[in-house]
C-alpha cells in the first residue's frame, strides 16, 4: 500500500519528501550554534550536537533549561535567535514554510498528553493524519489504523474513546498516530509523564521495539532517569546556570564518565553530593 502526497522543492531543486537519512552521508540531525531566547532574555546558547542514524537521542537536564523548548525549535514550532537545525543536508531553519510542511511530514510526535481528539475513537486520531496527507482510501485509511494499533498493543481498541481506555493505553494510542506516516524520525516530548513504573517500563520497551522496526531515530525530551538509562543511546545535557550544553554522549557512559558534578548529580538523583557532605561530616 503506498503512501503518497505532493512534493515542494528544496532549494537544491530535490523533492523534499525525497530527503533521505541514510547510515551512509551526514546524520539525520544537526543542531548548529543554536541560541534560544525570549526577546533579550537568553534560554540557552551556543548549543551544539549531531543526532546520529537510529540513536534513541535524550534530551536532558534539570528544570527550567529549556528541554522542551529545545524541542519545538527542532520542529520548527519556535524560531532561534541564532544558529540553525539540520535534517540530513535539508536546512530546515532557512526553508521555506512550504518545504518545512513537507519536511515535518516525515516526523512522528508524540506530545505530553498524547493529545488525542476525545471525540474521536482511536482508530480515528490515528487515521487523521493519513486523511490530510495521503491519497489513501476511507478503507485503507482503516486498515493502516488498525495495523499501526497493533504495532503498539491495541489490537481490538480501535472503535474505543481515549476516555475508556488508561493512561498508558492513551501514550500508545499517541504512538500509533506519530508513527501512521512511516516517518524517518520520531520525537516524544516526556513520555513517561503521569505513568507508573510499569506502564513507563512497557513504553520503554516499545519505544525500543519501534527502533529497531521501523529504522527511526528517535529523539526523547525526558527526566526519567530509569527510561534514560533503559533506552538511550546518545544524549545532550542542558544546563541551566551556564545557559548551555555541558555533557553530550551515551547517559550509560557520563554515569560512570562524566567529570561535571552537576551532570552527576543529575544521573544519581543528587545521591553523590549527598555522600560527600557525609564524608565531609565524617572528617570534619
Amino acid at each position: 500500500m503506498s503512501i503518497t502526497h505532493p512534493s515542494f522543492k528544496a532549494s537544491d531543486g530535490k523533492p523534499v519528501s525525497e530527503v533521505k537519512f541514510p547510515k551512509e552521508g551526514p546524520p539525520p540531525i544537526t543542531v548548529k550554534n543554536l541560541t534560544m531566547a525570549y526577546g533579550t532574555f537568553v534560554l540557552m546558547k551556543d548549543i551544539n550536537f549531531t543526532v546520529n542514524h537510529g540513536d534513541i537521542f535524550i534530551i536532558m537536564g534539570g528544570s527550567g533549561s529549556g528541554k522542551s523548548t529545545l524541542l519545538r525549535h527542532m520542529l520548527g514550532l519556535i524560531e532561534p535567535a541564532k544558529g540553525e537545525v539540520l535534517y540530513g543536508d535539508f536546512n530546515f531553519t532557512k526553508a521555506e514554510p512550504e518545504q518545512r510542511e513537507e519536511m515535518l511530514r516525515q516526523f512522528g510526535v508524540l506530545y505530553q498528553g498524547g493529545a488525542l481528539w476525545s471525540s474521536m475513537t482511536l482508530a480515528e486520531n490515528v487515521g487523521l493524519p493519513l486523511g490530510e496527507f495521503t491519497n489513501l482510501s476511507p478503507s485503507e485509511i482503516r486498515d493502516v489504523a488498525a495495523l499501526k494499533l497493533a504495532l503498539v498493543g491495541l489490537k481490538g481498541f480501535e472503535g474505543y474513546y481515549p476516555s475508556q481506555i488508561s493512561g498508558g493505553m492513551q501514550k500508545r494510542a499517541g504512538l500509533a498516530r506519530a508513527i501512521a506516516l512511516d516517518p524517518e524520525i520520531l520525537f516524544f516530548d516526556e513520555p513517561s509523564a503521569g505513568l507508573d513504573p510499569i506502564s513507563s517500563r512497557l513504553l520503554d520497551d516499545l519505544i525500543l521495539e519501534l527502533r529497531d522496526n521501523l529504522g527511526a531515530t528517535v529523539v526523547v525530551v525526558t527526566h526519567e532517569l530509569a527510561s534514560i538509562f533503559a533506552i538511550g543511546s546518545n544524549s545532550v545535557f542542558l544546563d541551566a546556570e551556564s545557559k548551555t550544553v555541558i555533557a553530550n554522549g551515551d547517559p550509560k557512559d557520563l554515569l560512570k564518565n562524566c567529570k561535571d558534578h552537576r551532570v552527576r548529580a543529575f544521573l544519581t538523583r543528587g545521591d553523590e553530593d549527598k555522600k560527600d557532605e557525609k564524608s565531609a561530616r565524617d572528617h570534619g
